[in-house]
């Protein structure tokens, strides 16, 4: 069914010259909030080791970059597009880097979805992806995250979202209008909605970072 497919929202670099023969693709938004993004990230992984999942990996950008930063940190790309795990493994190939792993197939469309590493999870992190999916995936990554994660784990989920049912600009109005005219089963989020789900798998959010052009990066742990 139209609205239990996950979509294909990456840009290829924009002329056939300008793209890698090595299947590396470019996501427009990836200049434009990996560094804010990674300024809430950070501080936490700052002087920690341990394994970070990244689902909704798209191009590949963000792992590959947040890596580097991070060498003692392993982090586990995935995503179900096929063309969005070839993208990965090619940046991983061109990055070199031995603390990002092959990128592995996770449907958070899958209430049961696991990973192939056993280690509790250091963090979770969710970019652009709950806008573009049916309600179920933002269910089921908070319901995984609280099998997954480590006593002092976290969630980062980064995109649009809605505050107590109200949109926090006109445009993000006109863009969640769009988003569900493609696709019902899409739209922009209300946090107050993703704090009732939290609640229910023994998370809460911590925080509401606000995020260059009108986005957040909500920040979720362990409730108590």
């Amino acid at each position: 069914m139209r609205n239990e497919r996950m979509p294909d929202f990456v840009v290829e670099f924009g002329k056939d010259e300008e793209r890698p023969a090595d299947g590396r693709l470019h996501g427009p938004a990836f200049a434009r909030n990996h560094a804010p993004i990674w300024s809430v990230i950070a501080p936490f992984l700052a002087g920690r080791a341990g394994d970070v999942l990244e689902v909704g990996s798209g191009t590949g950008q963000h792992v590959v970059d947040y890596a580097r930063r991070t060498p003692a940190v392993t982090w586990w790309p995935s995503d179900t597009n096929p063309k969005h795990l070839a993208s990965i493994a090619a940046w991983r190939a061109h990055a070199k880097l031995g603390n990002v792993q092959a990128p592995a197939r996770v449907d958070l469309l899958v209430a049961d979805w696991d990973l192939p590493v056993d280690n509790p999870l250091l963090a979770i992190v969710c970019i652009n992806v709950l806008h573009i999916s049916p309600w179920r995936v933002t269910e089921n990554l908070l319901a995984g995250a609280a099998r997954r994660l480590g006593p002092d784990g976290r969630v980062f989920i980064y995109g649009p979202f809605m505050r107590d049912s109200a949109h926090t600009a006109p445009s993000n109005a006109a863009f969640d209008a769009s988003l569900r005219a493609e696709n019902a089963a899409w739209g922009v989020r209300d946090t107050r909605e993703i704090a009732a789900v939290a609640e229910r798998c023994g998370l809460r959010i911590a925080e509401v970072a606000p995020m260059p052009r009108d986005n957040f990066t909500l920040v979720i742990e362990r409730a108590g």
